[in-house]
């Protein structure tokens, strides 16, 4: 909370250079600014605690006007310094440029259209022609031969040999394999549907973790601030206590305080760890990389008209989209099942050289064979059968899956509208009581510079400010993510 003007810090026209440059510049070198504050306050202290005023810019205001001046610098040097951001800090949408572009899961689904299309070229293969080579010798024995006025002839040789090449070319499979082929073009449909889930689902992921981190960094500042005071009050009684004016209660109780701050920031330091290490885990980086994000707290609110979200969730969501694809994936599969027992007609061609050949059945010769095949499947043991019962019950089942998709989506949209609308609430909530917290913390300075209260009481209303920041910033951010979710709920695109 900075203090700035003359009618909320009375004392503003003795507010030292270190202050004054802190507050102006936030981004110069607030660890000198610090140090000058510490030596300011001590020195500060030290002439309360000898008496002496004879350089003191708080001359004639008394004890208790000095601590209430001491806090409030103490508020205002860290406001500024909390103001201050790290120039490599991340935005959000840089961490979800990285993360859909580079991230192993999006790379491999990228791959599998890579696979997809060589099943395509698979299928379409069946359109061309196959062609080989083949050798054969053969030893046959006894060789058949007939017998003509007391001459023999032999009807085959004894050794033989044939080398041919042997061209086959499908004229027609009744439609069987332009099925096969729509198949494989439907599922590779599929898998590019699949990609963009996949950086959907990355992209919730990271929004998640850049919010929980920027919670937690902020969390941390707040905390600092808190400790800042709470030790230059504690340093301050100390000297009181020197001089008779403190109590050991005052000194225990602000140590107690201490202690328990230094607790929350130990618990919120460790989950920020957490919290970048997950960043590191999606960015791909070392985990030991130290990584800050910036503050993006803006975001404009949706029309949050229920009917008309489902509706645009209906038609934008991937799992609606998948679940559309796969339904006409499941009709493919079911025809293509009923096609596998089409005759097929064939053209072959064949040529080379062999012998056998009268009348010297050992001289090898040119020779081809052309000709035309067609097959027609009969019986197949009933798999024709079975495989279209499978087919047809696969259709029923992604019929179910897409009415269960349906009502999940619209239940998360029901939801996160209702969230929206009540974290909204807990925004205006929370300023509400922020606000409310700063005008008690003012009374409570001006209570505390007549002697009506004591020092402790003093450090209540600040707990009170820092607490009521921490929560309005929790509230904000609640806020954000839950505009974000109810985007993705709805089937926009984080990316």
């Amino acid at each position: 909370m900075i203090l700035s003007s003359k009618k909320e810090f009375p004392y503003a026209s003795f507010t030292p250079n270190w202050l004054r440059r802190s507050i102006d510049s936030p981004k110069g070198d607030l660890a000198e600014c610090n140090s000058e504050a510490v030596g300011f306050i001590q020195l500060r202290t030290a002439e309360i605690s000898n008496g002496s005023s004879a350089k003191a810019p708080f001359r004639g205001l008394g004890v208790t006007r000095v601590i209430l001046s001491l806090i409030t610098v103490t508020f205002a040097a860290f406001s500024a310094k909390g103001a201050t951001q790290a120039k490599d800090s991340l935005s959000l949408n840089a961490i979800i440029s990285e993360v859909v572009q580079n991230h192993p899961l999006v790379k491999k689904a990228s791959e599998e259209l890579t696979a997809s299309d060589a099943r395509i070229g698979i299928a379409q293969s069946a359109y061309l022609p196959t062609v080989d080579f083949d050798a054969t010798y053969t030893h046959i024995g006894p060789v058949p031969e007939i017998s003509f006025n007391g001459n023999s002839f032999k009807m085959a040789p004894t050794e033989n040999y044939n080398a041919a090449f042997n061209v086959m070319q499908k004229i027609t499979d009744f439609k069987r394999t332009d099925k096969a082929i729509s198949l494989e073009k439907q599922s590779k449909e599929l898998t590019r549907q699949s990609i963009e889930q996949v950086k959907q689902k990355l992209s919730q992921a990271a929004i998640g973790n850049y919010f929980a981190l920027l919670y937690l960094q902020e969390a941390i500042k707040i905390k600092d601030e808190q400790l800042a005071t709470l030790n230059e009050h504690l340093r301050y009684v100390k000297k009181k206590q020197e001089t008779g004016s403190a109590t050991q209660y005052e000194i225990l109780t602000t140590q107690v305080r201490i202690s328990a701050i230094e607790n929350q920031k130990t618990d919120i330091e460790v989950a920020r760890q957490t919290q970048v290490s997950q960043l590191n885990t999606l960015l791909g980086k070392p985990e030991s990389t130290l990584q800050q994000v910036k503050n993006e707290l803006n975001i404009s609110l949706m029309d949050l008209q229920n009917e008309a979200l489902i509706n645009t969730a209906m038609q934008n969501r991937d799992e609606m989209k998948l679940a559309r694809e796969k339904a006409k994936l499941a009709e493919m599969k079911y025809s293509l099942t009923g096609a596998q027992n089409n005759a097929s007609i064939n053209g072959f061609l064949q040529g080379g050289i062999k012998d056998g050949y009268f009348p010297n059945l050992y001289q090898p010769k040119a020779n081809y064979a052309i000709g035309v095949s067609l097959k027609v499947p009969i019986y197949d043991g009933k798999r024709s059968k079975y495989n279209l019962a499978q087919a047809k019950s696969a259709i029923v089942v992604n019929d179910q899956e897409t009415e269960y998709t349906r009502r999940t989506i619209v239940n998360e949209v029901v939801e996160s509208s209702a969230n929206v609308k009540a974290s909204q609430k807990k925004v205006e909530q929370s300023e509400l009581q922020l606000e409310q917290a700063t005008q008690a913390y003012k009374l409570a300075q001006n209570r505390f510079a007549s002697g009506v209260i004591t020092n402790l009481e003093l450090l209540d209303g600040s707990t009170a400010v820092s607490e009521s920041r921490l929560m309005l910033l929790k509230s904000k951010i609640d806020y954000t993510v839950n505009l974000y979710k109810l985007k993705s709920a709805v089937g926009e695109r984080l990316y």
